[in-house]
């Protein structure tokens, strides 16, 4: 799992360089001497929790592997405005080059694992553990989901590749939860050993149908835009023989009145396409 993670990350990187580069970075090549050495500190702005640490670290060796990396904070932690994460030394061409990533990604970053340690905050004391969903940004999922994780969160499936989750299209085009679910299990025999089966349901007659024919097959119900009153009232059925999620309409507000229900997981969307980006920025050290 590690070294895929990294191998993600490095073609995140590079992509991304590519994409700012392009035939060069002029701003710099007009005006900086090539192998000129410099540092430059990255100055925290904006009360939060730090992530993007390990990236910006890895940002930095990736364009030049002598650079050196100084971390006066980890991912994860508490930061203050006023405070300084890290600093750098490398030829100053790299670390103009990389500037504008680093940023990008520890903002953002730093945004979702803000707005997750919220949800992880309010959900102290409950058995329930708050989920990412696959509402992401494009091509940045890997560093999105990191962040959810470093500010306390838990990862739902990474892609449509990892879980079978039968949602409402998928069950409305198959003709139903019934033939749904044993298409489905029939595929993880034969196809896909070991791929796990989550089903989406809209009412407590879709829970009534996923214990009638789920059992041994669906290892966890999904419980979509559900009352608490519902929810609880599908629990009683339930009773322990599935996983259960929460989803839909769930926030900040309403969050530990989900979790009363004694749901396993609420999954939040929110925690990434609603965060906002925290206030950070990379400046020159001049002695």
């Amino acid at each position: 799992m590690i070294q895929q993670f990294e191998e993600k990350l490095y073609h995140l990187i590079t992509e991304a360089l590519k994409e700012d580069v392009g035939t060069g970075d002029h701003s710099t090549l007009s005006c900086i001497p090539s192998g000129k050495q410099g540092r430059a500190v990255l100055k925290i702005k904006q009360d939060g929790i730090l992530a993007g640490m390990d990236a910006a670290q890895t940002i930095f060796s990736t364009v030049e592997a002598r650079s050196v990396f100084h971390a006066f904070k980890k991912d994860g932690d508490t930061m203050q405005a006023g405070e300084k994460a890290f600093e750098v030394e490398a030829s100053i061409h790299t670390i103009l080059k990389c500037e504008r990533l680093v940023l990008n990604c520890m903002q953002r970053m730093s945004g979702i694992a803000t707005l997750t340690h919220a949800y992880a905050e309010k959900l102290k004391g409950y058995k329930t553990q708050i989920l990412d969903t696959r509402k992401t940004t494009p091509n940045f999922r890997l560093l999105e989901k990191e962040a959810v994780r470093i500010g306390g969160g838990t990862n739902h499936r990474f892609g449509l590749y990892d879980m079978i989750m039968l949602k409402d299209n998928h069950i409305d085009f198959c003709g139903g939860i019934e033939p749904a679910i044993e298409k489905a299990w029939q595929y993880t025999q034969t196809e896909q050993p070991g791929l796990k089966i989550e089903v989406e349901t809209r009412n407590v007659e879709d829970v009534k149908t996923v214990i009638r024919v789920g059992k041994g097959k669906v290892f966890r119900i999904m419980l979509d835009n559900f009352t608490p009153a519902q929810i609880t009232e599908a629990m009683a059925l339930i009773q322990g023989d599935f996983e259960t999620e929460a989803s839909g309409g769930i926030n900040l507000s309403n969050l530990t009145d989900y979790a009363a229900t004694g749901v396993d997981y609420i999954s939040a969307g929110a925690l990434i396409h609603q965060a906002q980006s925290v206030d950070l920025s990379l400046k020159a050290v001049i002695v």
